[in-house]
C-alpha cells in the first residue's frame, strides 16, 4: 500500500476542523495511519471511506487503559497519540458522524483539561523572560543574543496567552449552549 506523510498544523479550539480534514481525506482514500511530532501525519491510501474521525485530550497515563476500552466499547478505532491528543476514528452511518461526547458539559471538560495543561506550563514561558531581563548589561554580540532572545520568547509568550484565551472563548461558547 502507499504511504504519504504530510504535515497539517491546528490549534487546540479548532480541533473540530482537524476532524473534519482527516474525514475529507478518507472520503479521498488517504485514512490516517498514524501520528508522531505535532502536525506530522501519516496516511494510507485505499478506497474512498467516509471515515469519522473524533480528538480528545487526555494525559492520565495510569487511566489510558481504562479510557481507552470506553472507546473500543463503543467501536472507535484508537488510531494513536500526538502530544496528549488521541485520535479515534469510527466509519460514518447513512452519512451521519458519530460523536464521543453526547453533550456540551463533556467538550467544555475537555478544553478544561487542555487550558488547565497550559496553565500550569505557563511559568516555564515565563521564567526565561525574567532569567533575561536581570541578566548582565552587556555590550556586543551578547546583548544582541539577548534582545533576540527575549523577542522569541515575547512572541512565544503571546502566542501561548492567544491560546489561552481562545480556548476561554471556546468554553464560554459551550457553556451558552447548556
Amino acid at each position: 500500500m502507499t504511504t504519504r506523510e504530510q504535515f497539517h498544523w491546528f490549534w487546540a479550539w479548532d480541533d473540530e476542523k482537524e476532524e473534519a480534514w482527516l474525514r475529507e481525506m478518507s472520503q479521498k482514500g488517504w485514512h490516517l495511519k498514524s501520528v508522531s511530532f505535532p502536525g506530522s501525519y501519516i496516511f494510507e491510501q485505499g478506497e474512498p471511506i467516509d471515515y469519522v474521525y473524533r480528538l480528545d485530550y487526555f494525559t492520565n497515563r495510569k487511566d489510558m487503559a481504562g479510557y481507552l476500552q470506553i472507546f473500543e466499547d463503543a467501536h472507535w478505532d484508537y488510531m494513536g497519540e500526538m502530544n496528549g491528543w488521541q485520535y479515534f476514528r469510527q466509519q460514518a452511518i447513512a452519512g451521519e458522524a458519530p460523536e464521543i461526547y453526547s453533550d456540551n458539559e463533556s467538550k467544555v471538560k475537555k478544553y478544561q483539561r487542555i487550558l488547565m495543561f497550559l496553565v500550569i506550563l505557563f511559568p516555564v514561558f515565563f521564567s526565561p523572560i525574567m532569567v533575561i531581563s536581570r541578566g548582565p548589561a552587556n555590550n556586543g554580540i551578547i546583548q544582541v543574543i539577548t534582545m533576540v532572545i527575549t523577542i522569541v520568547i515575547g512572541v512565544a509568550l503571546l502566542l501561548y496567552v492567544y491560546g489561552m484565551a481562545r480556548l476561554l472563548l471556546r468554553i464560554t461558547q459551550l457553556k451558552k449552549k447548556f
